[in-house]
C-alpha cells in the first residue's frame, strides 16, 4: 500500500472515531446541583395557543454560584406523548434540576 494511501486511511480512521466519541458523549447527562433552593417561581404571561406547540413555562436555572431566569418557550408537540416541566427537586446533597422532557 503506498504512503499517501496509509495516510489517507489513517486519517478517515480518526475522524471515524472522533465523531463516534462526540456522539457518545453528547448523550451524557449533565446533572445540575444548587446548594440551596431556587427563589419563587415569576409569573409570566402565557402567549395565546400555537397549534403544534405546548408552552414551556420558565425556569430558575444555577449558573455560576447563582440562579438567574430562564423566560418561558415553545416547545414542538410530540404527537403521542405529554410534556413534564422542568423542576427542581431537594435532595440530601442539596437541589437538583430535573430537565423537562416528553413522556
Amino acid at each position: 500500500m503506498n504512503k499517501s494511501l496509509r495516510v489517507l486511511l489513517v486519517n478517515a480512521a480518526l475522524v471515524i472515531a472522533g465523531v463516534s466519541a462526540v456522539a457518545s458523549s453528547a448523550s451524557a447527562e449533565v446533572i445540575i446541583v444548587a446548594p440551596s433552593a431556587p427563589p419563587p417561581v415569576r409569573y409570566e404571561v402565557v402567549p395565546a395557543a400555537r397549534v403544534g406547540y405546548v408552552w414551556d413555562h420558565g425556569h430558575w436555572q444555577w449558573d455560576r454560584g447563582h440562579y438567574v431566569w430562564v423566560v418561558g418557550h415553545w416547545q414542538a408537540e410530540r404527537v403521542g406523548y405529554h410534556w413534564v416541566p422542568g423542576h427542581w427537586a431537594g435532595r440530601g446533597d442539596g437541589w437538583r434540576w430535573i430537565g423537562g422532557h416528553w413522556a
